[in-house]
């Protein structure tokens, strides 16, 4: 059986980064290969036909240099691996180490590609720290674009959800009672980022008109501190609600790896950012809520127009400042309508994000590779 080494993240709970996490649910559904995955020294609960390499010390990677620099005890192996699959973004610094460390010319490799940093990087830098045999995307926009700059082996797979998992169901009670949510309650759910993306003041600001209009709401921040910017944008946001007086209707999830309870305990989730740098090109809590037959508000950027419409999802424009109050106000008023755009969201996930049917790919990817 030809054997895959993938380069991530440390792979082990909790499951809380979308790479990770899409890295783990892929090892497991491809049976016709054998993957060696990363990890924080032995990891229980992985499945027992994943080859485990305790590299790391820690379950994130972060800033931390220490962790990043033993990924090149990785070197002296790479040549026992058919193919080595680089699924972390791509800088300057990290692809010349793995092209000078962790390539060799018995192995073929594959390079996912989750987000072109365009703010970061110009046409001359993509051509340099975009090296393997194939490439592949994880939108038509960024394939398109890298074919563009003269990349001819470059492929897009979208990224897979376990459709399974990610499922309408009940309102958990026990998370009703966590997060002190009655069944009354009219709940939205933003499961974005508080530093990045540009949407965090636009909901903060627009917080008090929406429980003015909207009585029995209750929001939900569903987001992860990463850093001590994060920290420090979160304690801002809880001054700025308690002086407005609406502080008791806003939940703070931070660390929560069971994010269908979160997506199914709400009637609605928003993503109105301003911008994507640093997110992936296919934002998996989009996806992930709208598999839950969520109706989702989201961004008319032009990233995002590739999985979304009138039809799955709710489009808005993030510049106008009342758009995204009077959406959810709207969706809260007609109930049809939300579970309208819910089951065509699902069934869009469904025909186009399934894990399965993503393996499928991958392993025809990876197969085909290899005859070259």
């Amino acid at each position: 059986m030809n054997k895959i080494l993938l380069i991530t993240r440390p792979i082990a709970p909790p499951w809380d980064e979308a790479s990770k996490n899409f890295a783990f649910y892929l090892a497991k559904k491809v049976d016709s290969f054998e993957f060696s995955m990363l990890t924080p020294g032995k990891v229980d609960t992985l499945p027992v036909k994943i080859n485990q390499i305790p590299i790391y010390t820690e379950n994130h990677l972060n800033l931390s240099w220490n962790q990043r620099l033993r990924m090149l005890k990785l070197a002296p192996m790479i040549k026992n691996f058919d193919i080595v699959h680089f699924m972390l973004t791509p800088n300057k610094l990290n692809a010349f180490a793995f092209k000078t460390f962790l390539t060799s010319p018995k192995t073929k490799s594959v390079q996912t590609i989750a987000t072109l940093r365009e703010d970061l990087f110009s046409d001359n830098d993509f051509k340099k720290i975009i090296f393997a045999d194939l490439v592949i995307t994880y939108s038509d926009y960024a394939k398109n674009k890298l074919e563009k700059i003269g990349l001819k082996n470059v492929s897009r797979i979208y990224p897979g959800i376990d459709i399974q998992l990610f499922t309408p169901a009940p309102k958990n009670l026990h998370t009703m009672e966590l997060f002190n949510v009655g069944q009354d309650d009219f709940v939205i759910a933003y499961p974005g980022e508080y530093t990045r993306l540009g949407a965090t003041d636009d909901i903060v600001a627009m917080l008090p008109e929406l429980f003015t209009k909207i009585p029995n709401a209750k929001f939900i921040f569903a987001n992860r501190i990463k850093n001590e910017k994060d920290a420090n944008k979160k304690n801002e946001i809880i001054e700025i609600l308690t002086a407005s007086g609406i502080s008791d209707r806003i939940i703070f999830t931070d660390t929560f790896a069971d994010m269908p309870k979160i997506y199914n305990l709400s009637d609605v989730v928003i993503f109105p950012v301003r911008n994507m740098q640093g997110k992936f090109d296919v934002p998996l809590a989009v996806i992930e809520a709208m598999a839950c037959e969520k109706p989702v508000v989201v961004s008319n950027l032009p990233i995002l127009k590739e999985f979304t419409c009138a039809k799955n999802s709710v489009v808005i424009d993030p510049e106008n400042k009342n758009q995204l109050i009077n959406t959810i106000v709207g969706l809260f008023e007609n109930k049809k309508e939300c579970a309208k755009i819910g089951k065509a969201a699902r069934q869009y996930v469904v025909e186009n994000f399934d894990i399965n049917s993503v393996a499928k790919q991958y392993e025809r990817a990876y197969r085909d590779l290899l005859s070259i």
